[in-house]
């Protein structure tokens, strides 16, 4: 995917709304039923993760790699969600909301973003 992102997003959004639609699905369920599927795919991503560890002798073992693309289905299900909610605005909103939710664990000064740690005396 070498466009942009929100792009692609975009055209998955608009396809599942198209496809929602000829069920006769109303936008409020079309938006629950999408915010259900973040729920199904973090699942995912967390029994990967156990998967990996190895901690669950009752289910199949999983890899890293099986995690890292299921966080990524997390991530993609997560922005299309978005931007079936706001399809005018879902990048824009996005970006207004990391920064806000980034500003109380990043520094205001970008220089402190790659300073060296105080040592203690």
């Amino acid at each position: 995917m070498h466009g942009n992102v929100w792009d692609t997003v975009t055209q998955l959004a608009r396809r599942f709304n198209a496809h929602d639609a000829e069920l006769g699905l109303s936008r409020e369920e079309q938006w629950t039923l999408q915010v259900l599927k973040i729920a199904e795919e973090t699942g995912e991503a967390s029994q990967a993760v156990i998967g990996a560890r190895g901690t669950n002798p009752r289910k199949a073992a999983s890899t890293w790699a099986d995690a890292h693309a299921e966080v990524a289905d997390v991530v993609i299900t997560a922005m299309v969600a978005l931007a079936r909610m706001r399809p005018d605005d879902a990048a824009e909103y996005l970006e207004q909301q990391l920064a806000a939710k980034s500003a109380k664990f990043l520094p205001s000064d970008p220089a402190g973003l790659t300073a060296a740690p105080a040592e203690s005396a």
